[in-house]
């Protein structure tokens, strides 16, 4: 259970998102902050998260119930599961994308010659209406697949062979953009901070990504820590968690910013840095074609890890009120399926219907990348801190361990959690939106 654990982190939010964040917020800083609140914020909440799950071995909605003065938290369950859903909704359409790009580089992109070109497809194919919607489908039905055959034998099955797939296809990337000729350029921009740089949106946007990547605040920690054995270590497997997550994330940046910067393309492209300017880099390297197709298996791979998760969290919530696998897979389905219809035709036919300025696919990944992540991120840490027993605390972190080193550990993240973890996120968050 800890592969399928760590594949919900790792996804698109590594591949996709952390180098359009990281490009549009200035590189190296953002890096820094990001990596920070991983290690203030990101650890001492999937602890709390992984406790709240394993304790009350139920789905997001009911774990809190089953603790004592649980009942009037139930709430984050609630919100988690919201946002898991508006997340599906967005981020199978992305998905979606993926796999038409896999179809278009096996093809070798035919017809498109140039950066104009891959702009004008990008435009094309996403504002089509009927087609970006094909491919969406397509992603949920693969979904369906692996979620009708149950935890161990879908989701955990198909973590333990996706997961270091995904990981040998990472390294080779980096080792081939570690050998194109400005890869120096791009590794400075990622790795060599402007402190001066940082903003209050900067800020904000390192701590969305965060809790997008590590998948805090939607549930899904929840739900698989319910699945956890006892002899699960909680605080290892969020550290193993956080490290392999962060991991994918800068390899991604070192893939991404070496080949940005010596074919001279602008490293703040956001969201479609991997649709536009990735492929018009792929076409004038040698083997362009092989690299393109494995790069967008790659992030294939990274989103059905993720999506997974995300609707084994719904699923969960639906077995718990008595309605079978199969059943609740096609519900949860059918909600984000028309979720999804509106996500991407926010693109096209209703590109010009707004929510407080956004179209819906942007209203979604706002909302919930920045609103509610981070708030059932700070209530669970404050439910973990202050209202959890401390028995009961101690016995899911530490188990049977009276070392001293680990002792420390818990009482630093049961510390985070009570007033580093609430005031770090509350403050971020209240002058991101000022």
């Amino acid at each position: 259970m800890i592969a399928a654990t760590v594949g919900s982190a790792v996804g698109l939010g590594n591949i996709w998102r952390f180098p359009y964040e990281a490009g549009v917020h200035g590189g190296g800083a953002f890096l820094i902050v990001n990596i920070i609140f991983v290690l203030l914020l990101g650890i001492p909440v999937i602890c709390a998260e992984f406790l709240i799950g394993r304790h009350s071995g139920a789905d997001v909605c009911n774990a809190f119930s089953r603790f004592k003065r649980g009942r009037s938290w139930r709430f984050i369950g609630w919100m988690g599961l919201c946002a898991s859903i508006l997340i599906l909704g967005f981020y199978s359409v992305v998905a979606g994308w993926t796999v038409y790009y896999i179809i278009q580089s096996i093809q070798g992109f035919e017809h498109v010659h140039n950066a104009d070109d891959l702009h004008n497809m990008f435009v094309q194919f996403s504002s089509n209406g009927w087609m970006p919607l094909l491919w969406t489908v397509v992603f949920l039905a693969i979904n369906f697949l692996v979620l009708i055959r149950g935890v161990e034998k879908g989701i955990e099955k198909m973590s333990n062979i996706l997961l270091p797939a995904l990981f040998v296809i990472l390294i080779a990337f980096t080792v081939n953009s570690l050998l194109l000729p400005e890869a120096g350029s791009g590794l400075e921009f990622l790795f060599k901070p402007d402190f001066s740089a940082i903003t209050p949106s900067v800020l904000l946007g390192a701590l969305g990504q965060a809790f997008f990547s590590l998948s805090l605040g939607l549930g899904c920690l929840i739900t698989y820590a319910s699945y956890f054995k006892p002899e699960t270590p909680l605080v290892k497997t969020a550290s193993i968690s956080a490290l392999l997550d962060t991991m994918v994330a800068i390899l991604a940046g070192m893939i991404i910013f070496p080949a940005v910067f010596t074919f001279g393309q602008e490293p703040a492209a956001g969201p479609q840095l991997v649709f536009e300017v990735l492929p018009s880099i792929f076409m004038n390297m040698p083997g362009g074609m092989i690299w393109s197709i494995l790069f967008f298996v790659l992030l294939f791979v990274a989103s059905l890890t993720s999506t997974i998760s995300l609707f084994e969290t719904a699923t969960a919530f639906l077995i718990g009120r008595g309605i079978k696998r199969f059943k609740a897979v096609c519900i949860t389905m059918a909600v984000v399926l028309c979720l999804g219809v509106v996500c991407s035709l926010s693109f096209g036919p209703l590109a010009d219907a707004t929510i407080f300025g956004f179209n819906f696919f942007d209203f979604s990944d706002y909302v919930s990348s920045n609103i509610l992540l981070p708030l059932g991120g700070m209530c669970s840490s404050i439910f973990v801190g202050w209202i959890v027993e401390r028995k009961v605390v101690n016995a899911e972190l530490l188990g049977t361990s009276t070392s001293t080193f680990k002792l420390a550990v818990v009482k630093a993240i049961i510390f985070s959690l009570r007033y580093i973890a609430p005031t770090g996120i509350g403050l971020v968050f209240v002058f991101g939106l000022l």
